[in-house]
């Protein structure tokens, strides 16, 4: 290479490293290929040296998913490349590797383009372009209008289509032309490049172009929201057009891009190598899923295009939500630097309840009448006891309750109740979610040391009843008529004489931590279990009964049947039986997949320990099953001292 970028930017050596080349300067040898960066001017140096050696050139581009922002905007490294051997995607003068791929790929195996359809319908739901940052307040525009799509001045893919900088102008406006005289009764709405809006480069439309029916997108908004409302799309040969095709359209095209030619665009240019037609699904599969070279930043490998997908979710709903910043209320100060990591990446976070800067969004940790937005642990939380001051690899924000309190809505409830309508690779997502955790034995704690076996029960039925904090805010709102243990384990027995009832106690009672004992537990209880995983002594029992202990979701997941006395965020869907009246509104039945992906992927937001970013449930699920979840050495001492101040808990919690 003789561009300094390939060794300044590690992610691209890395990648490239993952593929198999290796990234050295100096000059070629036998063998040896020349690196360059698409058709950027610090191309020309290395593909001078490629003439001069008879080297092969190989050039590399971004893939068409790659950030939050434009990597001169944002300085954040790609999930994926284009390593194209012949040529570039957006020159049409000679081949390059994707038009060949497309050309030659087979692009009918089933499996394959029910994958490609399901990642389109999943891109456009969660709006997730090359650049996925957008603001979602922005209220959508009327629809009706015409989209031309301007693009950066001097960008390469421009002057491949149209060589010279005045001819690029004049091409541009030979296509805002066509789009007032195609549709003279219609709006044309300008959709300027991100690298223009930011300042960083010009574009090739200025005020002189706008009029009465011309004018500039204001906003970020998304470019799905976008092409929603549009009924028409022109562009030279900007990556949204291939996103317009996506979305359903048939764009305008005047530029040579690699999308192009094949049936799915109007196109100005002809393409006498592009004699084959496509379908949306084989086009998608050969530009995004077999051809770019795909990166997961978590565990340092090159992937699919799904768990890129996966990254870039979690990626886009930390800027979406924490845009404008956070001021957190009641927070203890042992989880300030982890709600800080987790939530303070774009803007840091402020602790406190006074907001200066006026724009701030407002949480509080638990239920909350006076914040904006209520905060807790999600569901699959960490290694060790949030007691043991062990921090989260999950929180869960609440913007309508909080999950634990059925007295007012949540957000939880609300996607459980829309979950009938997930995708089919939603489906499978959740259900490949559920099948890891009871694989590796993950509980929200994933507490526990031994394995006992239970006693023979002599085919008696066994139950499992889980104890809880008594003054736990899920009994308090969500058990109206049983508060303690003791009251719970004699209601269950006098339920179930006959039946093998095993009683564990809620780890942070067992740990003199929190109230909850119960007092001669054998009197209505025929095994009490202490340092049991749950995870693995929910393999043994036929039954869960609880108030609303996150275990009957856990039992759930295992296929055991529950009976709930209080009303826990998974009762009242169609998949318990309740002996408590459950809110109206849940009144939707959902399948266990539906839960499940409600409670485990989209209500929580995941935080990565290792690279100390926002990240996929799986990341986080496989951070559980390895281990590295590792807690400070300054919480260590902590959760030390905490067992010797146990009487004065009230201490370490403030």
């Amino acid at each position: 290479m003789y561009n300094s970028g390939f060794l300044t930017q590690t992610r691209i050596k890395r990648i490239l490293s993952l593929s198999g080349w290796s990234v050295s300067v100096g000059r070629p040898s036998e063998g040896d290929w020349i690196g360059v960066w698409g058709a950027t001017p610090s191309a020309s140096r290395g593909v001078s040296v490629a003439d001069k050696t008879d080297s092969p050139v190989l050039r590399v581009e971004d893939a068409f998913l790659r950030s939050l922002h434009p990597g001169r905007v944002g300085r954040e490294p790609p999930l994926g490349l284009l390593l194209d051997r012949t040529g570039l995607h957006f020159d049409a003068s000679r081949p390059s590797g994707i038009e060949t791929h497309l050309i030659e790929s087979p692009l009918d195996d089933t499996a394959l383009l029910d994958e490609a359809r399901g990642l389109i319908a999943r891109l456009r739901t969660l709006k997730l372009s090359k650049y996925c940052a957008y603001d979602p307040d922005l209220p959508l525009l009327e629809p009706g209008y015409v989209l031309v799509i301007d693009q950066a001045e001097g960008d390469a893919s421009v002057q491949a289509s149209v060589p010279g900088v005045d001819t690029a102008r004049a091409r541009f406006a030979e296509m805002l032309y066509y789009a007032q005289t195609e549709h003279p009764a219609a709006r044309i709405l300008i959709k300027s490049h991100p690298e223009t809006t930011s300042g960083k480069r010009g574009g090739h439309y200025t005020d002189a172009h706008l009029s009465d029916r011309i004018a500039f997108v204001e906003g970020d908004y998304a470019p799905y929201d976008l092409l929603e409302g549009a009924i028409a799309v022109y562009t030279l040969s900007s990556q949204m057009g291939f996103e317009a095709i996506l979305a359903g359209h048939k764009p305008r095209v005047f530029g040579t891009p690699c999308y192009a030619g094949w049936g799915l665009t109007e196109d100005e240019h002809s393409f006498p190598r592009r004699q084959r037609k496509l379908t949306r699904a084989q086009l998608f599969a050969g530009a995004m899923i077999q051809f770019p070279v795909w990166y997961d930043p978590f565990d340092d490998v090159l992937c699919g295009l799904e768990r890129v997908v996966d990254t870039l979710e979690a990626t886009q709903r930390t800027w979406i939500e924490d845009r404008h910043g956070w001021i957190a209320s009641n927070i203890s100060l042992w989880k300030r630097p982890h709600m800080q990591a987790m939530f303070g990446a774009h803007v840091p976070m402020r602790f406190g309840s006074s907001d200066t800067d006026g724009h701030r969004r407002k949480m509080a940790w638990g239920s909350s009448h006076t914040a904006d937005w209520s905060v807790e642990d999600g569901f699959l939380r960490s290694n060790g006891l949030g007691a043991e001051l062990v921090p989260p690899v999950s929180l869960a924000l609440d913007d309508l309750g909080i999950y634990y309190d059925p007295t007012r809505p949540s957000h939880l409830e609300t996607l459980i109740s829309k979950s009938a309508k997930l995708s089919a690779q939603d489906i499978r997502r959740a259900r490949r979610l559920i099948d890891a955790l009871v694989e590796h034995g993950i509980t929200k704690y994933a507490t526990g040391l031994s394995d006992d076996t239970l006693p023979d029960v002599q085919g008696r039925t066994v139950l499992l009843v889980p104890g809880q904090v008594e003054d736990d805010a899920s009994v308090r709102l969500g058990s109206p008529d049983i508060k303690t243990n003791a009251v719970l384990l004699e209601h269950v027995r006098r339920a179930n004489p006959d039946a093998f009832i095993i009683y564990k106690p809620h780890p942070d009672v067992q740990a003199n931590l929190r109230p909850g004992k119960v007092a001669h537990a054998e009197t209505w209880a025929d095994l009490v279990v202490e340092d049991v995983p749950m995870a693995s002594l929910l393999g043994h029992v036929d039954a869960v009964w609880t108030l609303t202990s996150l275990t009957g979701f856990e039992a759930l997941l295992r296929g055991a049947s529950v009976t709930t006395l209080g009303i826990p965020f998974y009762a009242g869907w169609g998949l318990t039986a309740d002996l408590c009246a459950m809110p109206e509104r849940r009144n939707t039945p959902v399948t266990l997949e539906g839960l499940a992906h409600a409670a485990l992927i989209g209500y929580p937001r995941y935080h990565d320990p290792v690279t100390n970013a926002a990240c996929p449930v799986e990341v986080a699920l496989d951070r559980l099953v390895s281990g590295r979840t590792a807690q400070s050495k300054r919480l260590r001492i902590l959760a030390k001292a905490q067992g010797l101040l146990s009487g004065y808990a009230w201490l370490w919690r403030r």
